[in-house]
């Protein structure tokens, strides 16, 4: 049903996790657009940069032609990092905070992904008569700058990209989808892939149940391997438009 029209449904949970004293994640659940920022931990102001951006990429949760998609998204992210520049401008104290950036923006069954960072998009498919996942986006990390990294011990996982107001080298990845009837889209904080096994989220996002509960059971697995982190997620349900049931 790749030509159906289709709508998504969407639900975010967000978590402090257990080692953390202050969640620096955010969230955004709307009608076209959907996300998920993680405030750089080691920063100053991680949570400021994290809701400074996302108010400032939600504002584009409108509709928007097929064509315009990719456009859209791209002024969305300026407007995050320009917002951001601001509040460093008029706060000198914040110089230096950061926030990683995914979300989905979607007109019908044509979507692109937006990526900044190591916050991650994932989606599940139907593929014959089982559901794949398979992970949508690259995080923007140093070991993945690095010819053979996987040989190189200890070598830093430091984030090469992300929105912290300037523009050099702050370019986000843009990624084109074709929505299909039956989809699940993930969008999370690496409070929950950093700890919880791939197969494991898999099989939470193959519940039939509706995405508040499989938002919930996510952050769940987050906390049960730990919750060292923050952990935000947004489960998103790609449906026929006029359905009245979820993915």
């Amino acid at each position: 049903m790749t030509g159906a029209t289709v709508a998504c449904r969407a639900a975010g949970r967000t978590h402090v996790g257990y080692v953390r004293s202050r969640n620096e994640d955010s969230f955004y659940v709307g009608d076209w657009l959907y996300a998920v920022a993680d405030g750089l931990g080691g920063h100053v102001a991680g949570d400021l940069a994290s809701a400074t951006a996302m108010e400032a990429f939600s504002s584009y949760d409108r509709s928007v032609s097929p064509a315009n998609l990719a456009d859209a998204a791209g002024q969305a992210v300026e407007a995050a990092g320009l917002a951001v520049r601001r509040a460093v401008r008029n706060a000198p104290e914040v110089a230096g905070m950061g926030t990683t950036l995914v979300g989905l923006l979607h007109s019908g069954c044509n979507a692109v992904l937006v990526n900044l960072g190591d916050s991650r998009a994932y989606l599940l498919r139907r593929s014959g008569l089982r559901r794949e996942l398979t992970r949508m986006t690259e995080d923007h990390v140093y070991g993945n700058l690095v010819s053979g990294a996987h040989l190189v011990p200890m070598l830093p996982e430091r984030i090469t990209r992300f929105i912290d107001g300037r523009t050099e080298g702050r370019s986000a990845d843009l990624t084109p989808i074709d929505l299909q009837v039956d989809d699940r889209i993930l969008l999370c904080s690496d409070g929950l892939s950093s700890y919880v096994p791939h197969e494991s989220i898999g099989e939470a996002l193959c519940s039939p149940a509706p995405t508040e509960i499989v938002a919930d059971d996510l952050v769940t697995l987050a906390l049960d391997h730990g919750g060292h982190d923050n952990v935000t997620v947004v489960v998103v349900d790609v449906v026929a438009n006029g359905s009245s049931e979820g993915a």
